[in-house]
C-alpha cells in the first residue's frame, strides 16, 4: 500500500508547475519516494491555504483538520495511503514531526497575514516557511549538523525571498505584500504603486537593495556545500544557482518586478552544467 502512496506522490510532484525540479535525478533513487511524500504534505497544506474560493474561516479549518491528522499518523493512525507512507519516511529517516509543524504555522500565517513590517519579521516568517524543508532535506540524507542547519536557513530564506521578488504582482493582486513596511516607507513607495503596477526610480532602489541582500545570503548559505559530498552538493548548488538566476532577470528587466521573470528549460540545463562544475 505505501509504495502505490509513493508512486502518486511522485506523479503528484510531476502534476505541478515549481520554480525548480523537485525530484530530480540529483537525488538518489532511494529517496526520491521520500521527497515526494514531503511535497506532497507541502503542497496539501499550501493549496488549502491559498487556492480555490474558500472563506478565511474554511481555509483555516482546513488546515487545522490537516494538523490533526497529521499529529494522528505520527501515532500510527491514518486516513489515507498518503499518510502512511509519510509516517513510514518519518520513521525510516527518523525525520524531526516539529518541520512539518512549522510548514503549517507558515501556511496559517499566509492565510491571516498579509503584510510585514520589517525585514527581522519576514525572517521570522521564511524560519516556518522555507526553513523547514531544507533542514528536512538534510535529514533525509543523514546530515544532522547544527552549522549546516544554519546555511541551510540562509539559502532557504534566500529563495523564499527570491520568489516573493518574483511574484510581487501575483501576491499583491492575492492581498499580499511581502516588502517590508519600513523600508516601503524609507524608499517612498506606497500601495498605490502597486495597483498601478508602477516602477520608479525609488521602486528601483528599493528592489535594488533587496537584491543585493539576498544575493549576500546566498553567498553565506553557500558555505553549506562543504558538509555536502556527491549528489547532494551538486542539487544543492544547483538549486542555489537557480535562485540567483532570477535575481540576474530581474536586474535585466531593469529591477521592474511587475514583469515576471522565470527560468525556462534551457536556464535549467545550464544551470545544471555550472553546477556540476
Amino acid at each position: 500500500m505505501n509504495n502505490s502512496a509513493y508512486e502518486t506522490a511522485l506523479r503528484f510532484v510531476g502534476s505541478h508547475y515549481e520554480n525548480f525540479p523537485v525530484v530530480t535525478f540529483l537525488i538518489p533513487a532511494k529517496l526520491r519516494k521520500h521527497v515526494a511524500i514531503i511535497y506532497w504534505f507541502a503542497r496539501t497544506a499550501d493549496d488549502m491555504a491559498d487556492e480555490g474560493i474558500m472563506s478565511v474561516e474554511e481555509r483555516l479549518k482546513h488546515l487545522t483538520d490537516f494538523e490533526v491528522s497529521f499529529n494522528q499518523l505520527l501515532n500510527g493512525e491514518y486516513s489515507s495511503d498518503y499518510e502512511k507512507a509519510l509516517h513510514q519516511t518519518i520513521q525510516e529517516r527518523n525525520l524531526n514531526p516539529q518541520h512539518f509543524t512549522n510548514l503549517l504555522q507558515a501556511f496559517r500565517q499566509d492565510i491571516t497575514k498579509n503584510e510585514y513590517s520589517d525585514f527581522d519579521e519576514l525572517l521570522h516568517y521564511c524560519a516556518y516557511s522555507a526553513n523547514p524543508i531544507g533542514r528536512l532535506i538534510l535529514e533525509l540524507h543523514s546530515v544532522r549538523n547544527e552549522e549546516a542547519n544554519l546555511y541551510s536557513d540562509k539559502i532557504c530564506s534566500a529563495l523564499q525571498i527570491t520568489n516573493f521578488l518574483q511574484d510581487v504582482a501575483v501576491d499583491y493582486r492575492k492581498g499580499r505584500i511581502y516588502l517590508p513596511q519600513d523600508e516601503m516607507k524609507e524608499y517612498g513607495i506606497d500601495k498605490s504603486m502597486f495597483a498601478e503596477s508602477k516602477i520608479n526610480l525609488n521602486f528601483k532602489r528599493l528592489i535594488v537593495f533587496n537584491i543585493n541582500r539576498t544575493q549576500l545570503m546566498f553567498d553565506e548559505g553557500r558555505n553549506l556545500l562543504k558538509f555536502l559530498s556527491g549528489r547532494l552538493k551538486y542539487e544543492i548548488k544547483w538549486t542555489i544557482l537557480g535562485g540567483e538566476a532570477i535575481l540576474k532577470k530581474i536586474r535585466r528587466n531593469d529591477y521592474n518586478v511587475f514583469v515576471r521573470p522565470g527560468l525556462t528549460k534551457a536556464d535549467f540545463l545550464n544551470l545544471l552544467v555550472r553546477s556540476l562544475k
